[in-house]
């Protein structure tokens, strides 16, 4: 196994695939990065070159925001949202949706499970 970015990345992935096990990196994204470091979309991980391999982790650890850095990065705008009082900082404190979605019937997700009804007496 693979080891880019603190991540374990199975041997039997494409590489195209494999790169996508690392938190903030999706297809298109590693795409790019495979043809800036000039390696073929279509090898597995196991069929990767040590020079291959370091070419592809020097590029993302210094171009890339992955991992612990982007976590942080995201949770720090949203509390930035939440200390100017904006509506999506308001939305995000009180636990609803914050895209704009309904929130008569649906947004279970986001509100948690229905409040219990009350029993009526007979």
């Amino acid at each position: 196994m693979a080891r880019i970015a603190g991540i374990e990345i199975p041997n039997h992935k494409r590489v195209e695939v494999g790169l996508t096990y690392i938190y903030g990196i999706g297809r298109p994204k590693s795409r790019l990065i495979l043809e800036s470091v000039k390696v073929d979309l279509n090898k597995k991980i196991k069929d990767l070159t040590a020079e291959e391999l370091s070419r592809i982790r020097k590029h993302i650890e210094s171009d890339e925001m992955v991992e612990g850095d982007l976590k942080k990065k995201v949770n720090q705008d949203i509390k930035r949202l939440m200390d100017i009082n904006c509506y999506r900082g308001r939305r995000h404190k009180r636990g609803l949706p914050v895209r704009g979605q309904r929130t008569k019937t649906n947004a279970r997700t986001r509100k948690g499970p229905r409040g219990s009804m009350i029993k009526k007496k007979k």
